[in-house]
């Protein structure tokens, strides 16, 4: 049985450690698997056990969550991997469940997956928005990358803590690859004052980003009133 097997690599002290960094999970529904072992594992599943264990929804524990995102990894039909994506977003329950998923063949079909990103970037749950910030982020900003897909993340407006963080990433990932295109957010203040700063403070803590920007972006960070700092 697939849960015994995970309880079977539980490690105890990396549950408590995790169980912090993931403050929405019960501390009760997290095993305790390292990711390494986990990725190994789902290798490891023949694709019947596979698709067995994913038509079994809700899953109990955090890792089961897991393991069910590297199993739609494995997926390299576009179609098919949509299908199984929507099947499991709508019980994803934190951001590490969430960010840790990228299936590689969504990256073959940019036009197609567009679509997807701009349905899941409307939608009303924290954790599907976020993947499709995600996915913008992780397939639009090199060779695939237009100016408008900043205007799409900008566009996106949310209450919720790990919306608002992945939308800082988004832009301080753009920093680092499209700083040209992605700067005038900040300067002309076109995004909210929150992921304005935190934005700016990923950026500046990026290897990818040189001294010198480094330097003119901490002068773009602002205060409560929208003042330079």
């Amino acid at each position: 049985m697939i849960r015994e097997q995970l309880f079977a690599m539980q490690d105890l002290e990396y549950r408590d450690f995790h169980a912090r960094l993931i403050p929405n999970v019960e501390k009760e529904k997290i095993i305790g698997v390292r990711t390494p072992a986990l990725r190994k594992y789902a290798k490891s599943l023949s694709l019947e056990e596979a698709e067995n264990f994913m038509s079994c929804l809700p899953h109990e524990y955090y890792e089961e969550n897991n393991l069910h995102a590297f199993l739609i990894e494995r997926e390299r039909n576009f179609d098919d991997c949509i299908k199984k994506l929507e099947c499991f977003l709508p019980y994803v329950d934190n951001w590490a469940t969430c960010d840790m998923m990228r299936p590689k063949v969504l990256g073959k079909y940019p036009e197609e997956l567009l679509e997807y990103i701009d349905k899941w970037i409307a939608a009303a749950d924290t954790y599907r928005v976020r993947f499709g910030l995600n996915m913008l982020m992780t397939y639009y900003l090199d060779d695939n990358f237009k100016e408008e897909y900043l205007e799409r993340a900008a566009a996106v407006q949310s209450e919720e803590y790990y919306v608002n963080m992945m939308i800082a990433w988004y832009f301080a990932t753009a920093l680092a690859k499209q700083y040209e295109k992605a700067l005038p957010f900040f300067t002309e203040s076109r995004l909210p004052l929150w992921v304005h700063n935190k934005a700016i403070q990923k950026a500046v803590e990026s290897r990818r980003i040189t001294a010198e920007q480094k330097q003119y972006l901490r002068t773009l960070k602002k205060n409560k009133k929208g003042d330079s700092i």
